[in-house]
């Protein structure tokens, strides 16, 4: 019989890895920052025609923002990889002078091994941006980004989600210095380099998150919008939900959201917005008026206007540029996935069914 002074406290390894955000950033930008550039100068040199990602889960998530970095910042065409027409249909795509970007925490699930050395020996520049140096995944591919997150034990990923956004942010931009893309001044830092001191402060508000894990705690379902650079925040909020709270959480674009799904709304639903503070954020003005008008329980994660407008919300730091704030978006939701989750009486450290490394074909 277990003794209950020495019992481990449900969440205590997730609380720990969150809390180590702002450490690993800053890890990153010290010491992951000077190889990270010089990957990008590398491959610049070889100047890729396009880019593919390839994930899956958490990193999946992270995947989707670097599409929306490489077509907006880099104007390449990006696209995200379905590994079973090379896994399980065995085609063989032509994939000369193409960038291939594998995201993994571990580096170790079969199918993204196999499609990176497929796309390898298809004539693809081959990246892997893992947690593990010594990973099966960095060992195909011809470059590899470590993350620098240090292990993660709790098996929602959070600390690896975050670093791998940085990590592939200073990898774009890094390849728009390169290729005169650049929107910085001479001299000018990095757009990152505030975050370890704004994320430290998101996740000192940890009680103003407690308090709105209260709406949440008998919850049904969720919806989870955004547009633009936050939209793969919505999603990854909904995985974290999912994960840890059993809650059902649909993440939808606002442009979807708006093409059908809309009808499922009504003034008892819960809906989160992560409102970008930028052009995202304009774009799914239309949506949160209509949210607005059919009396849903709108909780924004964004600005002070937008939060005052809504039913309720986290206000998040001004003047941050626009392409880096998903770095700090996700951070409240993720204290949100572990207040819901504690507040029902589960453990977040080890949902039900799931393994740390995932390993499909």
């Amino acid at each position: 019989m277990s003794d209950p002074h020495t019992a481990p406290v449900p969440g205590r390894i997730m609380a720990a890895e969150m809390a180590e955000q702002p450490a690993v950033l800053q890890r990153i930008l010290d010491e992951g920052a000077p190889k990270i550039r010089g990957i990008a100068a590398e491959i610049a040199t070889r100047n890729p025609r396009f880019v593919l990602l390839t994930a899956r889960g958490t990193s999946d998530n992270a995947a989707l923002y670097a599409k929306y970095l490489v077509e907006i910042l880099l104007g390449k065409p990006a696209g995200l990889t379905s590994m079973s027409t090379t896994t399980a249909y065995g085609a063989k795509p032509d994939l000369t002078d193409v960038l291939v970007i594998t995201v993994s925490q571990s580096g170790g699930s079969p199918d993204l091994v196999a499609s990176t050395k497929a796309a390898r020996e298809a004539g693809a520049i081959t990246l892997a941006v893992t947690n593990n140096a010594s990973s099966p995944l960095a060992e195909v591919s011809e470059f590899h980004i470590d993350v620098l997150a240090g292990p993660e034990k709790a098996l929602p990923a959070t600390k690896t989600y975050t670093a791998e956004l940085l990590a592939l942010y200073l990898l774009v931009e890094g390849l728009a210095e390169a290729w005169g893309y650049s929107r910085r001044e001479p001299g000018e830092g990095s757009a990152a380099q505030g975050l370890p001191v704004l994320a430290a402060g998101v996740l000192e508000r940890h009680a103003e998150v407690r308090a709105l894990a209260e709406r949440y705690r008998f919850a049904q379902r969720l919806v989870i919008t955004s547009r633009g650079y936050g939209y793969p925040t919505a999603r990854e909020a909904a995985l974290k939900l999912m994960e840890t709270t059993y809650i059902p959480a649909s993440p939808f674009s606002g442009a979807d959201l708006l093409h059908g799904p809309l009808a499922m709304v009504d003034n008892v639903s819960p809906v989160i917005a992560i409102v970008p503070d930028g052009k995202g954020g304009e774009a799914l003005q239309p949506v949160l008026d209509r949210l607005r008008g059919r009396g849903a329980d709108l909780v924004v994660i964004g600005q002070q206007a937008q939060v005052d407008a809504a039913s309720a919300g986290f206000v998040l730091p001004a003047g941050v540029p626009e392409e880096v704030q998903p770095i700090l978006e996700i951070l409240p939701l993720q204290l949100l996935a572990y207040e819901v989750t504690i507040a029902r009486g589960q453990d977040p450290d080890a949902p039900r069914a799931l393994a740390k490394v995932t390993e499909t074909r």
